[in-house]
């Protein structure tokens, strides 16, 4: 019931995004962050130096670093999932299950892996960049349309020992319909957000859990 309840209120948030696209589109590609954030050179973004469209979420986590990594660096199917609305993936198709502990098995990651986001066709960017503790780049390379994009994640230290946890998306699209809609903002940008808001809050409820009401 919990996640059918969240499913619908992932889709209702994607629903007000599509039909409010223009209003709400400076605050959605920037939410969490702040201009300093924006505006910092991070690893990664060499990769789409003139991107089309870009956007810069964060939020603040008490909690180290040391403790946020671990949760990143196991994204992805059939490793810790996306901390976000499982259902909604599912229905089209991602074959993906959140996975609520860190487990040791899931820590190895290296340049070159594939982090699958679509279960069902085995769709998924490689994995380009890797800072532990610092930087986790996925995408880059360019498509025979010459479509790219990268998806990253940085780790910045925050004050008493807090950290902010950004996310970066830079992209580029190629030649064609499918990479216009597949790389460029028209639906990765309003459906994208509501994900990546639901991910992030996760990974700080997860990285810093009050241990009267654990996560199940």
């Amino acid at each position: 019931m919990r996640k059918l309840i969240e499913s619908i209120s992932g889709a209702s948030q994607i629903a007000i995004q599509i039909l409010l696209y223009p209003c709400l589109r400076g605050w959605r590609r920037r939410w969490g962050s702040t201009e300093e954030e924006r505006t910092l050179g991070l690893p990664g973004d060499e990769l789409v130096p003139e991107p089309q469209w870009t956007y810069h979420h964060a939020i603040s986590i008490d909690a180290p670093r040391s403790a946020v990594w671990p949760w990143l660096v196991q994204i992805g199917h059939s490793r810790g999932g996306f901390y976000t609305y499982e259902g909604l993936e599912n229905l089209v198709g991602c074959q993906i299950h959140n996975v609520l502990e860190i487990r040791p098995e899931l820590q190895q990651l290296r340049v070159g892996d594939t982090i699958i986001t679509h279960g069902r066709s085995g769709f998924g960017p490689p994995v380009t960049r890797i800072e532990p503790e610092r930087s986790l780049v996925l995408g880059g390379p360019p498509n025979q349309n010459g479509s790219r994009s990268t998806w990253a994640f940085h780790l910045l230290d925050g004050p008493d020992g807090s950290t902010r946890l950004l996310e970066r998306g830079r992209s580029r699209a190629g030649k064609g319909v499918a990479d216009k809609l597949g790389f460029g903002p028209y639906l990765l940008d309003p459906i994208g957000f509501v994900m990546s808001k639901k991910m992030l809050r996760t990974i700080k409820r997860l990285a810093e859990p009050d241990p009267a009401s654990p996560i199940r």
